[in-house]
């Protein structure tokens, strides 16, 4: 099946660098923060591929390219065979927007307080021209709030007046407004309580099924991305360290930091078991290791791993990128 999202080679850099005067008394240089450094996948259409990793990876940098937030300093994205980057800054870019949306992580901060349910669902319908008539515009937005377990009688209320769970079922309801066929989920759960977690990851998965939604789910909970994903890439310092199928990630993860990543979930059937918890701290992103960014927290590491870093290709039915476990150093 041919991919409806394509990423290759994309890379995001930010400058962070102290005010010019101050540059220059002090005689320092610009600095740089790589957020993205040389991200490639493919989505196929209809199919869930989750992002994973510690805070700070650029999981989010990731989600804010894809939709257009951010323009590439390198790489492409490639969206149903058109190039999305250049569409969107072309005449053409509003109906590709309206292809592609996005679920942000907070819902308390991504709903203007000051609008009702109505105008904030109703707001893209508006800006794409899609329900121009108010009576279809009402009807619409109605429509989409009982799709996602909301009441038609909601549409006259603030965002005040409902809890975290059903704000996110709101923003989902607003991604839907133009039937897009790709969702960019920025951690849509992580601002919930577990019990309402589970009532939003069903939402999303029924509509899934019902329109044939394509998603890029962002998140660092393990256990969601274990429910939600057909594949799961694993994000360490900017760069994808392995990218697999879910199953065969969570059978048998290869990486380190994966395995790392997943020895320290808690397991019900080790109970009493001393778990394995993620050793060291994330290295300074402006100031990233020579070789492999992972090698001052990996046990396997050797000279080629401290001066050489590797790059994500084809293992085993995998991506992966790893010296110790191509060259056979890790069972």
């Amino acid at each position: 099946m041919t991919a409806l999202v394509k990423v290759d080679d994309l890379a995001m850099t930010f400058d962070v660098s102290a005010p010019w005067l101050n540059r220059v008394l002090e005689r320092k240089p610009r600095t740089l923060l790589r957020a993205v450094d040389g991200v490639s996948f493919e989505i196929e259409r209809g199919k869930t591929l989750a992002l994973v990793g510690e805070s700070g990876c650029g999981k989010s940098t990731v989600a804010r390219l894809l939709v257009g937030l951010y323009q590439p300093v390198r790489g492409h994205f490639s969206f149903d065979g058109v190039d999305a980057h250049a569409t969107f800054r072309s005449a053409q870019g509003l109906k590709l927007r309206s292809r592609i949306q996005m679920i942000f992580q907070d819902p308390y901060a991504s709903l203007n307080p000051r609008w009702t349910v109505g105008d904030i669902v109703g707001e893209p319908l508006l800006e794409h021209g899609l329900r121009p008539h108010a009576s279809e515009l009402r009807e619409r937005v109605a429509g989409l709030l009982e799709s996602v377990g909301l009441s038609r009688a909601d549409v006259a209320k603030y965002p005040h007046q409902f809890s975290g769970g059903q704000r996110q079922r709101i923003s989902i309801a607003r991604a839907l407004a133009t039937n897009p066929e790709f969702l960019v989920c920025d951690e849509p759960t992580s601002a919930l309580d577990v019990s309402v977690q589970a009532q939003v990851l069903n939402i999303m998965k029924d509509l899934q099924r019902k329109m044939g939604l394509t998603y890029l789910f962002i998140s660092h909970n393990l256990a969601v991305v274990r429910h939600v994903s057909d594949q799961v890439g694993v994000m360490y310092l900017g760069r994808l360290v392995e990218l697999a199928d879910k199953h065969a990630l969570f059978a048998n993860p290869r990486h380190p930091y994966t395995r790392m990543l997943l020895d320290a979930i808690p397991k019900m059937r080790d109970t009493g078991q001393a778990r394995t918890r993620v050793q060291g701290e994330v290295p300074n992103p402006l100031d990233p290791p020579a070789g492999c960014a992972f090698n001052p927290r990996c046990p396997h590491a050797n000279e080629r791993c401290l001066r050489e870093r590797p790059v994500l290709k084809e293992f085993q039915g995998i991506r992966l990128a790893c010296h110790a476990v191509e060259e056979g150093r890790i069972a």
